[in-house]
């Protein structure tokens, strides 16, 4: 085995919510191993964003604008990518919103958003390019789920139930469709330090960490967050041949801390 299991020239990949934090770094990372890159956001501004922002880094890369869950948009931003850069390869559903409430006081109109974005949209994103991949003889799908795929924890009910949902609709695609050549797996982040994340991060008043920051800090082995960029690596491996008989994992890229229990008292 050498390098060219990890080439990605001539591949398409769409890589949805990717204008900026894990979905831009993910993209960059197929970009640098040759893949063209397409992806999408909620609107224009996000957009135009995005491909300045691609642009910074060298790469042409073709955005365009999409609500990921209105599954009539998603078929004609499909369509469109097919028609003006050809058939995705690699679809990675990156796109996702996190709503922090205590469960009885969410509302369900809230809940059901979540479930919407992070799971409803994985979904539709997948039904659209699965078609045109059975036709070419192949594809990969990496889904983003989540530490709260596996793990409960205050205020994210909405968050993980979709998370959850998601592993197992990565296996069940991965079931379904690996007879046609398409692997479907999932990147389970641990604490990522991205705009998203950063109200966790904050220091407080007084200059001391974010209670919430030496949470986390405690009970990650690597004793850091993550940068979007950890993320890279990972994707680029279940995007490429060198995962080929790789199907239904969730690869949790968390620095550890699914496997820690906590450091024990001195």
């Amino acid at each position: 085995m050498d390098l060219k299991a990890f080439d990605l020239t001539g591949k398409v990949a769409l890589v949805t919510g990717a204008s900026y934090g894990i979905g831009f770094a993910i993209a960059k990372g197929l970009a640098g191993c040759g893949a063209t890159i397409c992806f999408n956001d909620i609107n224009e501004e996000l957009m135009n964003k995005g491909i300045a922002a691609y642009k910074a880094e060298g790469i042409e890369a073709h955005g365009y604008v999409c609500d990921v869950t209105d599954e009539d948009a998603v078929q004609a931003m499909v369509k469109k990518i097919e028609e003006e850069v050809g058939v995705v390869d690699i679809l990675v559903n990156n796109a996702g919103i996190i709503k922090r409430i205590p469960m009885i006081e969410m509302a369900a109109s809230d809940f059901r958003k979540v479930i919407d974005v992070d799971l409803n949209a994985p979904f539709i994103c997948a039904k659209a390019v699965i078609p045109s991949m059975i036709k070419k003889g192949g594809g990969k799908i990496i889904n983003i789920c989540s530490m709260m795929s596996e793990f409960g924890r205050e205020t994210v009910s909405a968050y993980a139930a979709a998370k959850g949902g998601l592993k197992m609709l990565t296996k069940n695609i991965a079931s379904e469709y690996g007879q046609y050549n398409i692997q479907c797996n999932g990147i389970g982040p641990g604490y990522i330090a991205t705009p998203q994340t950063a109200p966790l991060r904050e220091p407080q008043a007084d200059g001391s960490r974010h209670p919430f920051d030496q949470f986390i800090l405690a009970k990650t082995p690597a004793n850091r967050w993550g940068e979007p960029e950890d993320l890279a690596g990972p994707a680029v491996f279940l995007s490429s041949s060198a995962s080929d008989f790789v199907n239904g994992l969730i690869l949790y890229v968390d620095g550890g801390i699914a496997a820690y229990i906590g450091k024990q008292p001195s």
